[in-house]
Order: structure tokens, then sequence, then C-alpha cells
């Protein structure tokens, strides 16, 4: 019997250790899979990324052209040049819709590439964070991954843009969680937590920060004790640079914005208490001022014009400023041109667009307005035609400009003045915040809990 016990136990041991020798019991080292063992956000052990899962939908890539491959579109500018023809008026009852889909709560938007839309969400039955890939043809899944988290409601919980490239897609979850995924399969490269590797603070109604990639760096306004700003290698996963942060500024939920001066590129942040504009080349800090600050929630970005002028702005009763960027010997400095009181205009929610020479945006009473770049209002929508906190793009001078209701208008880009062509009720629901994306003539819009896909073209 003794001798029995012996081999059974024996044999045991030799399965063990093949089966910890097979490849199959190997796992792939990813950047930040080594940190030790501690206590994260919300009593978490390491980043939950780690443990996310990749679960693969019936969808399939979409055989169409064009792209909007993250927040404010290819150029980072709420603009969109592609050629596709856009009608300029719609049958009733409004622009043909192509798919629908249910959505976690929230105001994320969706960044298109190649077939497939990219959209963070959370499911809150399941607790877990997800970002997912579905089909821009018909709106199926394509895959998701998904990693539990704790998430609280509080005004929804996912609403960023995800940033996509030929090769990853980047995303940036509720509570500060950074992935990098294959951009085909959902794979994971790498993984970050904002909190627990930075020190960064979750923001209030959490994290509204979109990432910025470029030139195959990953660009994160972080507000950590010793990185204000942080560029990341898309490849590897590896820090390039960070940006010192003296002043213990904070996140909030503005995204980075690129801008070129002097011929130097550089980036734009406004962080909690002041902006900063650091050097694209090795986040070094070129200029700062303290004159721009919003007291609860700073969430539009810098918008560069011309000439080294940066247009801010906000809500809560903070309107909006002109900076203008100069280059002394061989230091940058700002200035501040003119300040507008909110009823001149100011943008609660989303940024402006800067478009043929003029500054369009929704101010706080929810009037679309036409500025001049010296701060003269052109034209305001007028109180009988506003908008709320909805969300606006702009393609072949036509602006596409959504109410909190889920009421999309299409109106003339122009200084001649306001022109409203034609309108719809396109959504059902409430909140209808999310950016809107356009690739090749399919609009892509939410509100609070539904995503859907239309068809605005002239067909």
């Amino acid at each position: 019997m003794a001798l029995a016990v012996a081999a059974l136990a024996a044999l045991a041991i030799l399965a063990l250790w093949l089966w910890l020798a097979s490849p199959g019991a190997l796992q792939l080292r990813l950047p930040g899979a080594d940190q030790a063992p501690g206590d994260g956000q919300n009593g978490a052990k390491g980043n939950p990324v780690l443990s996310g899962r990749l679960i693969a939908g019936e969808g399939k890539p979409a055989e169409l052209p064009g792209a909007w491959p993250g927040f404010r579109g290819a150029a980072k500018d709420g603009i969109n040049d592609e050629p596709a023809p856009l009608a300029k008026q719609w049958e009733a009852p409004g622009p043909r819709s192509l798919w629908s889909i249910e959505v976690g709560e929230g105001y994320a938007g969706a960044a298109v590439s190649r077939g497939r839309v990219y959209v963070m969400d959370y499911d809150h039955g399941k607790r877990q964070d997800a970002l997912r890939c579905l089909s821009l043809a018909d709106g199926k899944e394509i895959w998701r991954f998904a990693y539990p988290l704790p998430v609280k409601r509080n005004h929804g919980m996912s609403r960023t843009v995800p940033a996509v490239t030929d090769q990853f897609v980047v995303a940036l979850g509720p509570k500060c969680h950074v992935v990098c995924l294959d951009a085909a399969t959902g794979e994971l490269r790498w993984t970050f937590d904002l909190v627990r590797e930075f020190g960064a603070t979750v923001p209030p109604w959490y994290a509204g920060q979109c990432p910025l990639v470029e030139n195959g760096l990953v660009i994160l306004g972080v507000g950590g004790p010793d990185a204000l700003l942080l560029a990341v290698d898309c490849e590897s996963g590896k820090v390039v640079w960070k940006t010192p942060n003296p002043r213990k500024w904070k996140m909030t939920h503005s995204s980075v914005a690129p801008l070129e001066f002097a011929g130097r590129p550089m980036y734009a942040y406004c962080a909690s208490l002041g902006v900063v504009g650091v050097s694209a080349k090795d986040g070094s800090l070129l200029w700062e001022t303290q004159d721009w600050k919003i007291s609860i929630a700073t969430i539009p970005s810098p918008l560069a014009l011309e000439n080294g002028r940066i247009f801010l702005s906000g809500g809560y009763d903070a309107g909006s400023l002109m900076l203008q960027l100069k280059l002394e010997g061989d230091r940058f400095a700002c200035e501040t041109l003119f300040k507008l009181e909110p009823r001149v205009f100011g943008a609660t929610q989303h940024t402006p667009i800067y478009y043929n020479g003029q500054i369009y945006g929704v101010r706080p009473d929810g009037q679309l307005v036409c500025l001049a770049p010296d701060g003269k209002i052109i034209w305001a929508s007028g109180p009988g035609s506003t908008f709320g906190l909805g969300p606006f793009l702009i393609s072949n001078g036509l602006i596409f400009a959504m109410n909190d209701s889920g009421k999309l208008s299409l109106v003339e880009a122009t200084s001649a003045g306001f022109n409203k062509l034609v309108e719809a009720q396109v959504l059902q629901g409430r909140e209808s915040w999310g950016p809107l994306a356009l690739a090749n003539g399919r609009l892509i819009a939410r509100d609070f809990t539904r995503m859907i896909c239309l068809d605005v073209t002239k067909n």
C-alpha cells in the first residue's frame, strides 16, 4: 500500500513539473507586471488591468474607408476633411440609422479606424471596465478587453475617447488606468495605473482626459508629484520623458493639445491651477501661466490658433481667455491678450473649433456662437435655438451639433450668420454629451446609454 502511495505521489510531482515547464504555462512579461504587491485603488492588489480578459465577438471589421482615430479627429481639431458627399437636407424622420447598441452610463465617444469602432465602456452589472471594438458596418462586437474595477455611479462612468494608430489603440479608464492593446486583435501590450505608479489623483466625476498619440508616443496629463505630463513609447510601453511638476498641479478633465510655435513643436495642457506648454522633444517646461484656472472642473482643451495664440474656454463662470506666446531670446513667455465674460463666450464641456479663421462653440447658455479671434461675437444662434452641453464637429462647411436630448442639427459653418439647414431627433434618451465621430459619411453619436451610427451622406 505504501509503495502504491509513493508511486502516485511521484506521478503527481512529475505531472506538475511537466505542466510548469510547458509553453502554455509561460506568460508574456508586460511593463508593470513585475510591480511589487500592495494596496492599489480601492484595496486592489496591483493593476487590475493585468487580470483583464480578452473576449471575442462575432463582429467583423468593415471594408469601409474613412477614419476618426481619436479625440477631435485625425488632425485633433474637430474637423473632418474627407471627401464623402454630405447631405444638406434630411427627409423625415432624419438620417438613416445604420445600427444602434446599448452602452454603459456615460459620455465616452468613439474612435474609428480600418472599419472598426473603439469605445470605452463600463458594465455596471459585472463591475468591469472595458475597451470595446465594434464593426463600423453593423455595430457587432469584434472583441472587448475587460478588467475588474469597482466604479460607483457619479454622473456616468466612462467619458474618454481612445486613440488609434495602425498598430495600437490606447485608452484611459475612469480611474486612470491606461491600456494599450493591439488595434486588430485586442491583445494587451502594456498598461499603467497612473494613480498607483505616478501619484495622479482621479478627478471628480472620474477621468475625462483623452489620450493623445503623436510620433509613436502617448502623451498624458498626469498631475503626479514628479510628472505633470508623461510620454510613453507605444511599442514598448517605456516612459520616454516626464515633465517636472514643482507646483504640484493636478490632473483635470482637459486633454493635451499639440501645437507649434517658432518652429518648436509643443504640447499645451490645462492643469488644475494653470496652463503649461512643454517641449514635444523632451517634456521640458517651456512656459506657464496662472491667469487661467477653473474652480470646479476644467474640461475643454486649449485651442491653438495661428501666430502663437491659444484660446482657453470653460464653464462655471470662467468665460474664456486668449493667450499670446512670445519668444524672448531663447526663452518662451506668454501673456493674456483678452478675457471674455461667460455671457460673451465660454465652453462648459466641449472644446471650440477653429475653422476658416473663426471660432465656433457652444457657450454656457447653450447658444451656438461664431466668434472672431479678437473676441468679438459675429453671430449667436439665439435663445430659440440652443444646444445645452451637446457635442459638435465640422465637415465640408457644415456643423453637426447635438443638443442634450439627442436632437441633431445641421448648421452652415460660415461667418455670414446663423443658418440652420435641418434638424432631426436621432436619439430618445438624455444627456447626449459624448463627442461625435464622423468617418466616410457615417456619424457616430450617443446619449447616456445608447450609441448610434447614422448615414449622413447624400445617398
